[in-house]
């Protein structure tokens, strides 16, 4: 099975799935670690990604969960896949890719985002994401408010 964390940026995508992996004992890969320097450099002044800038990081992260699914592991990764079409591409009609989504609203997950640093994107960037979030239809939905453990939990119970 292959497990991606899915949801706008502060939502605690990375945390979580670091989390998850560790109670999983599987790798964890984060898909910001993904991204060609030409998209951070985009984020990192403010601009949001299009769809365009987006299609070569979720073929590569398809191909990351078709070779670890391919090798009979287990995997987690933490991506935002916020268009249904995102997550068709890395899902690719594969029933042993599972969507985890951290729901929150805006206002929770901005303080969180101001509140962080290092981190390329910035807390103008959230509204464009919340505009551009389709929610998923199929997914395992899980409130951002909770704790990372609290959250893990849930997830492991309602995987069982």
């Amino acid at each position: 099975m292959f497990y991606i964390v899915m949801g706008v940026s502060g939502s605690g995508k990375s945390t979580v799935g670091k989390l998850l992996s560790d109670r999983l004992n599987c790798d964890f890969y984060d898909g910001d670690d993904f991204h060609p320097p030409h998209n951070v450099d985009k984020m990192d002044r403010g601009i949001p990604l299009t769809d365009s800038d987006r299609i070569s990081w979720l073929q590569d992260l398809r191909q990351l969960i078709e070779q670890k699914l391919q090798k009979g592991e287990t995997g987690v990764l933490a991506c935002s896949a916020l268009k249904q079409k995102y997550r068709s591409i890395l899902q690719h009609e594969d029933r042993r890719v599972i969507f985890i989504y951290l729901q929150g609203d805006y206002n929770c997950i901005r303080s969180r985002i101001e509140q962080r640093q290092g981190h390329f994107m910035k807390a103008d960037l959230l509204t464009s994401q919340f505009a551009v979030l389709e929610e998923p239809a199929n997914a395992l939905v899980v409130d951002v408010s909770l704790s990372p453990e609290t959250i893990v939990q849930q997830i492991l119970n309602s995987l069982a």
